[in-house]
């Protein structure tokens, strides 16, 4: 049954939707070398989709704010959905890239890729300054033993290294210098969230079930820099480097696929969607440019890999939407929020 107050659950998370159904644009448009218009058709509606995500998920946002301000300090409060605040530029900056891609005047797309940029370093700048912040307390006032560390998870990475997705769109734009500037911030942070994630998993404790699917996204840092890098025209075969990352993260967190399908249907498992989309694109855009059958076949299945997971990623979503139980409390592992 349908919570009586939807609006109220509306988390930024919800913004991943518009993450996927870009990322799996951007690899449909890097396959039209070889299926031509028609791959060009499925990346139009794929973008035009996204478009319209977007914008719903804004207007209904704002409304959110104005209604139910306290959930959405609450969220942004909590130690693994303040990071999810990442995903509304990262978002615009994406369909930015799109727009880009599918030849929209470069002067309307500047104007949405300058605020997104700049949203997208400030968000990793607030985001990096709760790693400062006072550890957290319990109700009676005592230092929690586990400090920081249970904010400490994979959707960290979309706040700090989605600053690698900003030359996707910026370095065709014109903005190569601040293009690279926010590319190395990303390219800095990637190794250090991804050293902390593992450290908390082996040394503290293992991700609460229902954040498995976020261990996916540890294959859209090394995928989106790879792409990153051949729009800054590095030699291919250092984007191949980070592909063959790529294809290690994709491989290695597959193996939790059982697990993570065993666990009921949440915004997170749009964890998948981009990631898997981003080493798509990769994939078929080095399979371009260096000539290999192998790995345009490889990138192929990958594209009708992608497609049926966001295509049973939007019948899940549907469905949940329907029945009630998407927005809606969730039940989450019982973690004291960091201060602000």
């Amino acid at each position: 049954m349908a919570h009586p107050t939807p609006l109220k659950f509306l988390m930024p998370g919800c913004f991943s939707l518009v993450m996927g159904l870009s990322g799996l644009a951007l690899a449909w448009h890097a396959i039209t070398p070889v299926l031509g218009e028609r791959a060009l058709g499925v990346a139009l509606v794929l973008a035009a989709a996204a478009l319209l995500v977007f914008v719903l998920l804004a207007a209904a946002s704002l409304l959110r704010w104005q209604r139910y301000t306290p959930a959405l300090e609450e969220d942004l409060r909590h130690p693994v959905r303040h990071a999810f605040v990442a995903a509304i530029p990262v978002s615009l900056l994406l369909l930015v890239t799109l727009g880009q891609r599918l030849g929209l005047g470069d002067t309307a797309l500047s104007a949405l890729w300058w605020p997104a940029s700049l949203a997208q370093f400030g968000v990793t700048l607030w985001v990096m300054g709760r790693w400062l912040s006072p550890q957290p307390v319990a109700a009676d006032g005592t230092p929690q033993a586990a400090g920081l560390w249970p904010g400490i998870t994979p959707v960290l990475f979309i706040p700090v290294v989605g600053n690698a997705v900003a030359p996707l769109a910026g370095v065709n734009l014109g903005y190569e210098v601040w293009s690279a500037a926010q590319f190395g911030i990303g390219m800095l942070l990637w190794p250090v969230v991804l050293g902390l994630v593992l450290v908390r998993r082996m040394a503290h404790s293992p991700l609460p079930d229902r954040l498995l699917p976020t261990w996916f996204i540890t294959v859209a840092p090394p995928a989106v820099i790879g792409l990153s890098l051949l729009q800054f025209q590095a030699p291919s075969w250092v984007a191949q480097a980070f592909w063959g990352v790529a294809l290690l993260s994709l491989l290695w967190t597959g193996s939790l696929a059982k697990r993570m399908v065993a666990q009921p249907f949440s915004l997170a498992f749009w964890a998948l969607s981009f990631p898997l989309a981003a080493f798509t694109a990769l994939t078929l855009r080095l399979a371009d440019i260096n000539g290999q059958p192998g790995l345009q076949n490889a990138g192929m299945l990958l594209l009708a890999m992608s497609s049926l997971v966001v295509t049973g990623l939007l019948l899940a979503t549907v469905r949940g939407l329907r029945n009630g139980t998407l927005l809606a409390p969730e039940p989450v592992a019982n973690i004291a929020p960091a201060a602000p």
